[in-house]
Parts: structure tokens; C-alpha cells; sequence
């Protein structure tokens, strides 16, 4: 994404940051299809996966909160890192590499059969929008959060770094949710623009205050999720306008 220009402003590397291009299932979906093509019509599997396949097929490998495609993917994906990580540590390989180079058809194949039936027993379907599962969620200050499927979240589109996504949110399933929950990943992202005046733009992870009364507690939420980077008030002028209290140390 760096490489491929050299006339970024703010605004373009913002929309870099946030590119939804996974580049591991650009390279793992292809196996797949291919061991799907390759099985006989009269193979149960045949039928079974054709609806997931066609899906993946024509997916562009892009994350997205609509995305059904993202959803499938992703699942098919832990179940396959489940079944190949150990034979790829001990063939000295990373777990990327050996799923693309040497997972088998069986594998391949018994992974997305495993994760469209994961689909269907949490959520009543395999095809599940991804911001249905993928979710965001600050229930109080409590640095480790109690997360439930009952309470108010919103939906995150980018996936994990684990599948090639820069604007990284690493989420999973807790006890009592079918629903992921993000807790590591980028909590702060800022584009900085250096020059006879500094301008720069940064959003955090839910808000700047810990304190679940604070109009500050979450209102960073929707920008995060969305990569709408507030801007950064750095000159004393900056803050006109925007000032709700001022505090002196001693008072």
C-alpha cells in the first residue's frame, strides 16, 4: 500500500490505513476453491459446500460490516489455522505459508465445512453479515471487559491483522457470546502532516475518558469503527470553540 504511490496527503493515507483488501484470503481462498473444483459430483461435499463456494468464488477479498463473504471467510480460516498450526511449526513454516502451500483438499474442505456449521448453530444461518458478528463493546471502565451479546455494541468492519487487515481489530468469542468482541488491535491511530504548521488527525478506540457517565466515555466509538479521524487540536487557537472546562493545577 506504501509502495505503490508517493503522493500521499492526510486524507489518502488515511484511506490507506483503512484499506479493506485481506491479502491472506487473497491467497488462501483461491486453494480452496480449487479442491472444491476438483472434488467428484457424485462427493456429498459437492453439494453441501456449492452455496459457501459460489460465495467465496466471486468474493474481492475485501472486509466490509455487510459483508457475508468476510464472515465465512474468517471462520473457515481459524478452523483451518486450528488444524495446520502444530505440522507448521514442526515443519519450521509459518501457519500462512503451510495453508496455502500445504494444507490438504480434505482440509481445506473439512475447515469451511466446520465453519459454515459454526454459522448456523450461533446464528441461525452460514450467511451472516460480518458487523453482525464483528462487534465493538465498553460496558464500564473496567480494563478487562465483561462482554454479552445483551448489551449495546456496534458493528466493526475490519478484520484482524492475522488476515492482512492494516486497520486491525482482533476479536473473538467470550464466554456466554456467539458475538466477537475486540480487545487488541489499533486503539490509536493518528495521520500526522509535518510542515510549517502541523495538522493532524487521530481517533481512539471508544473515547478519552474512563468513566461511564462521560459524554467522552464512547463517543469515539462510531469513528473508529468508521476511520472518521477527528482532527487534533495542537495550537492554543485550535481550541476555540471546543473547550467545555478549563482546569488549573492547585485549584
Amino acid at each position: 500500500m506504501l509502495t505503490a504511490r508517493d503522493d500521499f496527503t492526510p486524507q489518502t493515507l488515511i484511506e490507506a490505513a483503512f484499506d479493506p483488501y485481506l491479502t491472506a484470503f487473497a491467497r488462501l481462498v483461491p486453494g480452496l476453491v480449487a479442491a472444491w473444483d476438483r472434488l467428484p459430483e457424485h462427493n456429498g461435499q459437492k453439494a453441501k459446500l456449492a452455496d459457501p463456494i459460489s460465495l467465496l468464488r466471486d468474493w474481492d477479498h475485501r472486509w466490509a460490516a455487510e459483508s457475508t463473504a468476510t464472515s465465512v471467510a474468517v471462520f473457515w480460516g481459524e478452523d483451518l489455522w486450528a488444524l495446520t498450526s502444530q505440522a507448521a511449526a514442526g515443519a519450521g513454516m509459518s501457519v500462512w505459508d503451510y495453508m496455502a502451500d500445504r494444507a490438504t483438499d480434505t482440509q481445506r474442505l473439512g475447515a469451511l465445512e466446520t465453519a459454515a456449521q459454526r454459522l448456523r448453530r450461533d446464528f441461525g444461518s452460514w450467511k451472516v453479515p460480518w458487523g453482525e458478528i464483528n462487534r465493538y463493546q465498553r460496558n464500564d471502565g473496567a480494563i478487562v471487559q465483561e462482554f454479552s451479546d445483551a448489551k449495546p455494541s456496534i458493528p466493526v468492519p475490519f478484520a484482524s491483522s492475522r488476515w492482512g487487515s492494516l486497520a486491525s481489530f482482533g476479536a473473538k468469542a467470550y464466554p456466554g457470546t456467539k458475538r466477537y468482541y475486540g480487545t487488541s488491535g489499533n486503539s490509536f491511530v493518528a495521520v500526522v502532516e509535518f510542515g510549517p504548521r502541523l495538522r493532524a488527525w487521530a481517533v481512539t478506540a471508544g473515547g478519552v475518558s474512563g468513566h461511564p457517565d462521560s459524554p467522552h466515555f464512547d463517543d469515539q466509538a462510531e469513528r473508529y469503527a468508521s476511520g472518521d479521524l477527528r482532527l487534533v487540536y495542537f495550537y492554543p487557537g485550535d481550541l476555540d470553540g471546543h473547550v467545555e472546562r478549563r482546569y488549573r493545577p492547585g485549584r
